[in-house]
């Protein structure tokens, strides 16, 4: 009879989930033993790294990913990028070793002490098998679990001596539908409030791009002939954004969101939270007289959405299916937001001047991941993406995904065949969360070319400490960090860049090279307002004590 390891992993093969990321630890080892030689183990040197590039891989491939932790201690290093996860909405199977059986009433050594809970809340379910027969069915649950809209992260606490027990069979495999419906009878409604509107906006998330949905917000966009905009905080566009309609970025106050949207009678978001606020500008959701309508796979985003109507519903299926309902409209399509300027070249690099270099000098099927909080907004307009599956980032807000997720897209592609390179714009503090990750690039000879921008600072933290009128606040400033240096300790290559007029050639030499290569700019550090020029009239502290309403 059959181990449950060698059950479970025939099941995985079966599930097309070969690939296993991971940092090895000893209560892993049984479960890793005899390794099949058609899988692949993608080591990562800490657990967060492992999860991120999984993520990334998982949401440039479309498949399903496994990660393996190490107990308690290796699932805790993670946790951050298992939010992410679970923000990103990414298939991921997380299984994590646990003591042996005999031993988890005493809580030896190395005992995840109550695995149900730790992963909690980022993840759809968290178990542990009670019985050794039942891991294989406990990871076809996993699957199911995890692939099921809205996707997202599972967790498996694994006890280590499960591995050589017998098991008698493989779990009956079965279909599950992953994504919901958008039925006609549903949406008819939301078709006629949009056919009877006479200034709509439409404004996608990420799970546009997500569900497959990236032409069917076009076709649905331009049959309305209405203005387009991008959720505040999507870690993944759900429309190109050099389309004639497209009108610019959500910004994420209230208040400034509110601002945005005057002039519209009906806005229709798709795909994305209403809304991810942040920072805190108080002021009404909506202009007086705008009505909303809320249409997402996540009961629980309808069920916190701060305004508006909702819809549960497949996003790309429900812009497919308003496309079939409406008729087409005599409106008149929005005037196209015009391009910026030439950027000015000053004596030392702005963001704006590099982001508008590599927009230049990039293919146009090359792939975006970033994670530079503090530049944003030059970066959204300057590369503007047009075509889906083209810019990976974080939904959630916590540091250290870029870096590792880089070389999941990158590894994604390879295994695709697509093999479009890879840019990764980073900033210098948020890069040092996940140092590791350029060494698991270097093994693989992941074609990334990462761009550190060094500004010295965690210029974002600076930029809400002017916003909430918090001066001297300690821990800003990054003095001392060579990361050239650091990721050739890691085997990677690289080089700096200060001036100017040497920057084209230094992102011509990154572009080209056929390996992870990192080239480390010099960037001017003058902060950028959080909200942009439609940001609140006043200071936070004045909000605050005034209760003031800033429209």
């Amino acid at each position: 009879m059959a181990t449950v390891r060698e059950v479970l992993f025939e099941l995985m093969r079966q599930l097309d989930m070969t690939k296993i990321f991971g940092n090895v630890g000893s209560t892993e080892e049984p479960m890793l033993k005899e390794f099949p030689s058609d899988f692949q183990y993608i080591l990562a040197l800490q657990e967060s790294v492992a999860v991120a590039m999984a993520d990334a891989y998982s949401q440039a491939s479309g498949k399903v990913v496994h990660v393996n932790l190490h107990t308690a201690a290796g699932s805790g290093n993670a946790m951050g990028n298992i939010e992410t996860a679970f923000y990103n909405r990414t298939p991921m199977i997380i299984t994590a070793g646990q003591h042996m059986r005999e031993m988890l009433i005493h809580e030896p050594y190395l005992t995840n002490k109550n695995p149900y809970q730790q992963a909690q809340p980022w993840v759809k379910w968290s178990y542990e098998p009670a019985r050794a027969e039942d891991v294989p069915a406990a990871f076809f649950r996993a699957y199911a679990t995890a692939i099921q809209a809205p996707a997202g992260p599972v967790y498996l606490s694994l006890p280590m001596d499960d591995m050589d027990r017998e098991c008698p069979d493989l779990p009956r495999l079965r279909r599950v539908e992953a994504r919901l419906s958008a039925g006609k009878d549903v949406l008819q409604p939301v078709a006629e409030a949009l056919a009877a509107a006479k200034s709509p906006a439409l404004i996608f998330g990420g799970a546009i791009d997500q569900t497959g949905g990236w032409y069917d917000a076009i076709a649905l966009a331009e049959k309305l002939n209405a203005s387009v905009w991008a959720a505040p905080f999507e870690g993944r566009p759900g429309f190109p954004e050099n389309h004639p309609l497209y009108q610019g970025g959500l910004l994420s106050g209230m208040s400034s969101v509110c601002k945005q949207l005057e002039g519209y009678d009906l806005v229709v978001v798709i795909g994305a939270p209403v809304f991810r606020y942040y920072p805190y500008a108080p002021g009404h959701p909506l202009p007086h007289g705008t009505k909303l309508i809320h249409l997402s796979d996540s009961a629980e985003e309808t069920a916190r959405a701060v305004v508006g109507d909702s819809v549960v519903c497949d996003p790309a299926r429900a812009c497919a299916t308003l496309v079939e309902l409406l008729p087409k409209t005599s409106r008149k399509a929005p005037s196209p937001i015009p391009s910026s300027p030439e950027p000015k070249v000053a004596e030392v690099i702005t963001a704006d001047y590099l982001y508008h270099t590599v927009a230049r000098l990039r293919s146009k099927d090359s792939v975006i991941v970033q994670e530079s909080l503090s530049t944003l907004g030059p970066l959204h307009d300057r590369i503007r993406i047009s075509e889906p599956r083209s810019f990976f980032s974080m939904f959630s807000g916590v540091l250290g995904y870029g870096l590792p997720a880089a070389g999941g897209v990158a590894l994604a592609e390879r295994d695709l065949g697509t093999n479009r390179k890879v840019i990764c714009l980073m900033g210098d503090g948020a890069t040092q969360y996940v140092i590791q990750s350029f060494w698991t690039a270097s093994q693989h000879k992941l074609p990334v070319f990462y761009i550190i921008l060094r500004n010295h600072a965690y210029n974002i933290l600076k930029a809400f400490s002017t916003y909430l009128v918090a001066p001297e606040v300690p821990g800003f400033d990054l003095p001392g960090i060579d990361t050239v240096q650091l990721a050739k300790g890691y085997g990677c290559e690289g080089d700096y860049v200060s001036n100017p007029s040497e920057l084209e050639a230094a992102i011509i030499k990154g572009l080209a090279f056929p390996g992870p290569y990192v080239l480390q700019v010099e960037v001017d550090a003058t902060l950028m307002p959080l909200l942009g020029k439609v940001g609140p009239a006043t200071q936070y502290s004045n909000e605050l004590n005034a209760g003031a309403e800033t429209l």
